[in-house]
């Protein structure tokens, strides 16, 4: 017998769209909330319209875009105009019997209506309320929006992140937005545990300039430590040598020797003796001489297949890895192992199902996900608006 989920009997009203409020909504629902997605009626969450690439109908006409699938699994879909009074009593309804409101507005932007957190926590004093924003609900920037491009700009990463010699660089993938979604989720699991101590709700301010400075990490130490900002090294590692991208003779893998016991198994698989040369022998002493060692590296390195080098390091145990394109990955055996992409049932879809990415979190063996597709617009408005577990009686 499946064991129920983490969050089951836990309501999240989800009043965000685009990435990093969505996915926190998307996590919750994975670890088992019901959680109600509130959407503009005719358009919905603008990422329905973010494609190509589409989940198409049989006929061939779009369901929503891939974009839209990536973040909004396990939910279910009502269509309420926030700006009409209905529409607004509609929503302090649900927030009357909700656990967790989701938003994404710009600051302030629901007081209009007699929807913010001051408003809503007074119809409800149990109720966690996260809200994501650009710069936070304070300060100078306050007022500002933010999208993850620009937010990486201003955070710093793009500055450490590209050739020493080229421009700065983002990221491929949305992370400001992604690591908000991720945080959120956190601070709404540690309200909910807190609820339990205080019997009360709270309000949550979440930024994306702020997370994105925190995910920062060592580089930023580098900073407070030093007084100097960190240069962009490309590929390779401020502060560990060999960490980096190296030639083989038909394309390129990574090597990441963490110590010294792993260095002198690399060199012992690479027939060196660099391992008993002081210049090389410890992780500081690499790192001083680089510039040296790194090309006598890749002149060996280059002499090998990449299979060949892999399946040595591998036998000894020197950490490294191929550098996938997307095809690769998901024909790793790893990765099909493990089951990170699913089907979910949709009936509207070609062939009746949508392929999805599963949460990476596996609790007592199971893996954590939702097992429904993400909704389409309005797909539980009747539902929702009829649910007893959400103040309403049963039509």
């Amino acid at each position: 017998m499946t064991s129920p989920k983490p969050l089951t009997g836990i309501r999240v009203l989800e009043l965000a769209r685009i990435l990093a409020g969505p996915w926190a909504g998307q996590l919750l629902a994975d670890l088992g909330a019901d959680v109600v997605k509130v959407e503009r009626p005719g358009a919905g969450d603008d990422t329905r319209t973010w494609g190509p690439p589409w989940v198409d109908r049989p006929d061939g006409s779009h369901l929503a875009a891939g974009y839209f699938n990536a973040t909004n699994r396990g939910k279910r879909s009502i269509e309420v105009d926030l700006e009409s009074p209905d529409g607004q009593t509609t929503i302090r309804k649900l927030a009357a019997h909700a656990d967790v409101v989701i938003e994404n507005f710009k600051v302030g932007g629901l007081k209009k209506y007699g929807l913010d957190y001051a408003s809503l926590s007074a119809v409800n004093p149990r109720l966690i309320y996260c809200s994501v924003t650009g710069f936070g609900q304070d300060g100078p920037y306050a007022h500002r929006p933010g999208y993850d491009f620009m937010i990486q700009g201003m955070s710093g990463i793009m500055s450490l992140t590209g050739e020493p010699d080229g421009e700065p660089l983002k990221t491929a993938v949305a992370y400001a937005d992604v690591f908000t979604g991720l945080y959120s989720s956190n601070a709404i699991l540690a309200a909910l545990q807190g609820r339990t101590l205080t019997g009360r709700g709270c309000h949550i301010d979440m930024a994306l300039l702020d997370t994105q400075v925190a995910v920062i990490g060592n580089q930023a130490m580098v900073y407070l430590l030093t007084g100097r900002p960190p240069p962009r090294t490309g590929n390779a590692h401020t502060s560990i040598v060999p960490y980096q991208v190296f030639p083989t003779a038909d394309g390129h893998i990574i090597i990441a020797c963490g110590n010294d016991s792993q260095f002198r198994k690399l060199c012992g698989l690479l027939g060196t003796d660099w391992a008993d040369d002081p210049a090389y022998a410890t992780n500081p002493a690499r790192v001083a001489n680089r510039e040296v060692l790194v090309p006598l590296l890749a002149d060996v390195t280059r002499t090998w297949t990449k299979a060949d080098l892999l399946a040595g390091f591998e036998r000894v145990g020197v950490p490294a890895g191929p550098i996938n394109t997307l095809d690769e990955v998901f024909a790793d055996p790893q990765i099909i192992h493990r089951g990170m992409v699913l089907d979910l049932p949709e009936p509207e879809a070609r062939g009746g199902k949508v392929p999805m990415l599963r949460t990476p979190i596996v609790i007592d063996g199971e893996a954590q996900v939702a097992p429904t597709a993400p909704p389409r617009l309005g797909q539980h408005s009747s539902e929702v608006l009829s649910d007893p577990a959400w103040g309403f009686r049963e039509s």
